[in-house]
């Protein structure tokens, strides 16, 4: 048979479905796409706050900060913008970059930034919603 591979051991199922032996392709797209849907609201709401405080004090910004809704809402557009974004280069990266190895370092390199950003944004949030 030519044009099949022999050592591919998929099912013919998991072959026309496209996924791979780990069976994540399914959980990334739709991932992909909750996280695209919560971030409607999200970013429209941050952006809503970034306007309303334009040109505000500190302290006043201090004080919006303070609201236990306003700093769950932010934190909630953290964790919802770094996942879609982890998981969105998770992808491109899957699909562009062919040596094995490369791909894995910048998987790990690409989840370590994320988790990186979200800890000090989230600190960064709660230290001005508590008043460090």
């Amino acid at each position: 048979m030519s044009g099949t591979n022999n050592n591919d051991m998929r099912t013919p199922l998991a072959k026309v479905r496209g996924l791979g032996s780990a069976r994540e392709g399914t959980g990334h797209f739709w991932r992909q796409r909750l996280t695209a849907i919560a971030n409607i609201p999200l970013i429209l709401f941050f952006v809503g706050f970034l306007i309303a405080l334009n040109g505000a004090a500190f302290a006043e910004v201090r004080a919006a900060l303070a609201s236990p809704f306003v700093a769950l809402v932010l934190a909630l557009v953290l964790v919802s913008g770094l996942t879609h974004m982890r998981v969105g280069m998770q992808v491109i990266i899957e699909d562009y970059v062919h040596a094995e190895g490369m791909k894995l370092a910048l998987i790990a390199l690409s989840t370590f930034f994320t988790i990186a950003v979200g800890v000090a944004s989230i600190f960064a949030l709660l230290k001005l919603a508590f008043g460090g």
